[in-house]
């Protein structure tokens, strides 16, 4: 599985780049849709898609990164910190139509963090065999 994770996370890294780095949002063209969505269900507003979007953006990172160096666990979470960073940096420095926030580094470290308990197997309500079982 190592090998076949990294592959997976430099094709993923690819995407993110492109996504991180259009120099437009990447959702102007989604704005009918999700005035529909948010319209439909009030309680679902623009501002909790793009955090669950944000999460969901950075999951194949962390598991991708688990997967693919297994010996360097300690570091998938902090990798995710750090890059997601980096990005919001960017986009607030040298994309004028983007906009950087602080809210997108915490949804995209926890992604990353999501990512990597899946990838270590472990899910929140999975039971853990009991000792002897």
């Amino acid at each position: 599985m190592t090998r076949a994770a990294r592959v997976l996370l430099a094709g993923y890294v690819v995407v993110l780049a492109l996504i991180a780095f259009w120099p437009t949002p990447v959702d102007r063209d989604a704005g009918p849709i999700l005035r529909a969505i948010t319209s439909a269900v009030p309680w679902l507003t623009y501002a909790r898609i793009e955090f669950a979007a944000n999460i969901a953006l950075f999951v194949p990172f962390g598991w991708c990164a688990a997967r693919g160096w297994p010996r360097w666990q300690a570091y998938v979470i902090p990798a995710g910190l750090i890059i997601s960073a980096v990005i919001e940096v960017a986009q607030g420095v040298l994309l004028a139509q983007r906009t950087a926030s602080v809210w997108d580094v915490v949804a995209n470290t926890l992604g990353a963090t999501a990512g990597w308990l899946l990838a270590r197997g472990r899910v929140v309500g999975r039971r853990q065999p009991a000792s002897g079982d």
